[in-house]
């Protein structure tokens, strides 16, 4: 019943255009479990109309930031997946500084969520005492989720990966010690934006870009084509890092190099 509904509806088709033009986000774009998604949201809110669905995500605020969490899968912590950021640290950037022959690096965050991707990014770039005239570019697509980054607070659970001593000089603590506040030295190195990945355009003089966690659901056209955009948007040797769910298999096709397990450098 589900499947028809999602190719068939014309109502659901009308809904569709309704949250695009509402949120900038284009769920013809997607595979079908953002579909199964939407419609297994529409059932736990009791809602059985296309018109009573939009209309609740369009005069609720809540019930829209529900519903874009629940769709974008805005949840994060700092330095999720280690390793990976150890990479960064010990490879990446030494090998963009020394062959940039410079320490001002063009770093961005596609998908930045409620802002625990950046701030890591700018954290690290920090401790590399890479230059903080340009600062890490956060992107997303939900305001709402870039509203809550800006505000720069965070559960203590969010920071588990966080080395003792990062914490102590990148934080300061409220309620108790349980909220963590991102401190003005670390939020200065940020810079956030409102960006569809999918219809906007980007600049094309970026060092690194991470985008991770953001592409499980996009259909595969819409991957090839975004990868195709990032590295147009990459300098001769820049690097792309994807979440590790998203290897990018024909990634010789597009035009990167492998440069190690869910990492990608454009020759």
């Amino acid at each position: 019943m589900i499947e028809k509904t999602i190719y068939d509806s014309p109502e659901y088709d009308v809904f569709k255009n309704g949250v695009k033009k509402l949120t900038g986000l284009d769920l013809n774009s997607y595979k079908n479990q953002i579909h199964r998604r939407v419609h297994m949201l529409m059932q736990r809110w009791n809602i059985s109309s296309y018109d009573a669905y939009f209309k609740t995500i369009k005069e609720d605020d809540g019930k829209l930031r529900e519903f874009l969490d629940y769709l974008t899968i805005n949840v994060s912590e700092f330095f999720r997946n280690a390793n990976k950021w150890n990479e960064l640290r010990d490879v990446v950037i030494p090998d963009l500084i020394r062959t940039r022959g410079r320490k001002q690096l063009k770093i961005w965050s596609a998908g930045s969520a409620t802002g625990e991707e950046p701030y890591s990014l700018a954290i690290l770039s920090i401790e590399a005492k890479l230059s903080p005239q340009t600062p890490v570019l956060a992107s997303d697509i939900d305001q709402g989720a870039i509203a809550i980054a800006k505000r720069g607070h965070y559960l203590k659970r969010q920071l588990v990966n966080v080395p003792r001593e990062l914490v102590s000089r990148y934080f300061t603590t409220a309620d108790g010690g349980e909220t963590y506040l991102v401190n003005s030295e670390v939020k200065a190195r940020v810079s956030f934006q409102r960006l569809n990945l999918i219809e906007d355009s980007f600049s094309d003089d970026f060092d690194l870009i991470l985008c991770r966690n953001v592409v499980i659901y996009f259909s595969s056209e819409t991957k090839t084509a975004l990868y195709h955009k990032f590295l147009r948007a990459l300098r001769p040797g820049g690097y792309l890092l994807v979440g590790s769910t998203e290897q990018i298999f024909d990634y010789r096709k597009i035009g990167f190099e492998s440069a190690g397990a869910f990492l990608y450098q454009r020759p």
